[in-house]
């Protein structure tokens, strides 16, 4: 194993950096974080589920927010008491980790589902769903028609090349990574919020809210949903998966605690870049060491309940209430892909909205997946590079914002060409989207206990978890073993 891992210096002593500044002038990582969660499960899982089991079920998007808030502050607790990821804490308990959360990562989140269905929605905004594209008789099923483009130009590849290139743009056009990604999320999901409330206000109905209220506080109630379906809405609320794990990179590179310790991720196009540590500090237990912890403390938890928990709990139940509004009441549950397109279609008649209708969903539709697909790239890319750069010998020899330029432009490059190769065989985005959800949960049944078991174990006293994060980080422990061990026995036909 020596031969294989770089050795792992030991958390190095330093003092708690003095926090010198408000929180809105510090404010940025938790919103990056609402930018990646406003996705692909708020925008067409959820509002695909309540269409197909009506708005009993909507606590369970509630839960899975409020769920993850508990576990994202245990994250955060890490990086801004150490200044390291939160890999590289897991990797101090086993080393295997490295590999696992590379494995965990791929198999998460390689297909491009955000991509495909961002490019899409951008299609429509833009043009028309099927524009350059002909209706044709099904190739198996007799009587049944389908959509298939008549040149490039009007595939999902495509329009998924366009909006992976806008990614690229955005992460290698600045010279500091994270300052793109922060601004560049911050306006989508202003765009993202002001759309559904234009949405709700013009569409909504007494109704309709008493039957948002009613199914928040149903609590339990399930509509004949099975185990599985259950788990993959549970963690779609929120950031989901290995995704919340992200929030780790954005509090170091925003020089929350002891991020202010290291580096920024430099973009290595422009210019030189600065070499990372790969290992982070320990603050002497001291009074005012302590202090100095629980004032930047004090930022992550507004961060994470204002950000994270209110806004994200705001838009998911604001994408459902715009189903319960438009699409149920007719009946209509979406095909795999056409959610966005169907909603901004009976948005766009006279009856509802009329033509402002269609063009503010498409435009909140391109937003909610753009943003999404920004922040994964830039995460996934980040996670890779960190893992590779911090564990596997040799990998030092190089500065980590190059593996983080050879991950993204990978990750890219395989994203194309994933689509390409799905849309040829006639796969839809919506079935690799549930597959990444159900792959992100079996992540989070072992990253969440994990997480709980570092802080308690390598934190100085006063930085370690109270008995409340406790508590919640074991019920949410509990819930994520629970529904992976129910879904492996489904899986399994135990029953």
């Amino acid at each position: 194993m020596s031969r294989i891992y770089e050795p792992l210096a030991d958390l190095k002593p330093a003092d708690m950096p003095e926090r010198k500044h408000g929180f809105w002038k510090m404010a940025g990582p938790g919103a990056v974080l609402v930018g990646l969660s406003i996705g692909a499960g708020e925008i067409i899982i959820w509002p695909r589920t309540v269409c197909q089991y009506g708005g009993g079920v909507v606590w369970a998007a509630a839960l899975g927010v409020f769920i993850q808030l508990w576990i994202n502050l245990e994250i955060g607790r890490w990086s801004i008491a150490t200044g390291e990821t939160i890999y590289t804490g897991y990797s101090r308990v086993w080393r295997g980790f490295a590999p696992l959360f590379i494995l965990m990562t791929i198999l998460g989140w390689l297909a491009p589902g955000w991509g495909r269905a961002s490019g899409l929605a951008l299609k429509a905004l833009l043009l028309d769903p099927h524009w350059h594209m002909q209706r044709v008789p099904h190739p198996q099923e007799a009587g049944q028609w389908v959509w298939k483009a008549t040149d490039f130009f009007g595939t999902d590849t495509f329009w998924t090349m366009i909006t992976f290139s806008a990614v690229a743009l955005l992460l290698f056009g600045p010279k500091v990574v994270y300052q793109s990604v922060e601004k560049s999320v911050e306006l989508l999901v202003a765009v993202i919020t002001v759309g559904l409330l234009s949405v709700a206000f013009a569409v909504g109905t007494a109704d309709t809210w008493k039957e948002l209220g009613a199914g928040l506080l149903n609590v339990g109630h399930r509509e004949g949903m099975a185990v599985k379906p259950l788990f993959i809405a549970i963690v779609f609320a929120g950031a989901g998966g290995t995704a919340n794990l992200f929030y780790s990179f954005y509090l170091r590179d925003k020089h929350i605690g002891m991020g202010e310790r290291v580096p920024s991720l430099l973009n290595p196009l422009r210019g030189r870049t600065e070499k990372m540590p790969a290992t982070g500090f320990r603050y002497e237990d001291t009074g005012e060491n302590h202090r100095r912890f629980r004032a930047w403390w004090d930022y992550l938890v507004k961060d994470q309940l204002l950000f994270f928990w209110f806004l994200n709990t705001l838009t998911i139940l604001l994408f459902i209430f715009g189903a319960l509004a438009v699409l149920r009441p007719r009946g209509i549950v979406p095909e795999a892909g056409t959610l966005i397109w169907d909603e901004a279609v009976v948005l766009g008649s006279e009856e509802v909205w009329g033509g402002p209708g269609r063009v503010v969903f498409l435009l909140v539709g391109v937003a909610t997946l753009f943003s999404t697909q920004l922040a994964l790239v830039d995460g996934v890319a980040r996670s890779l590079s960190d893992i590779i750069y911090t564990n596997f010998r040799g990998a030092r020899s190089r500065d980590v914002s190059w593996w983080y330029l050879l991950a993204t432009a990978t990750w890219i490059i395989a994203g194309c060409a994933l689509t390409y190769v799905m849309e040829a065989r006639g796969i839809s985005e919506l079935g690799f989207l549930l597959n990444a959800s159900y792959m992100g949960g079996f992540a989070m049944a072992v990253y969440v206990p994990l997480t709980l078991y570092i802080n308690r174990r390598y934190l100085p006293p006063s930085a370690r978890p109270g008995w409340l994060c406790v508590l919640m980080n074991l019920i949410a422990s509990a819930v994520y073993v629970g529904f992976a061990a129910a879904c492996i026995g489904f899986e399994a036909g135990w029953w």
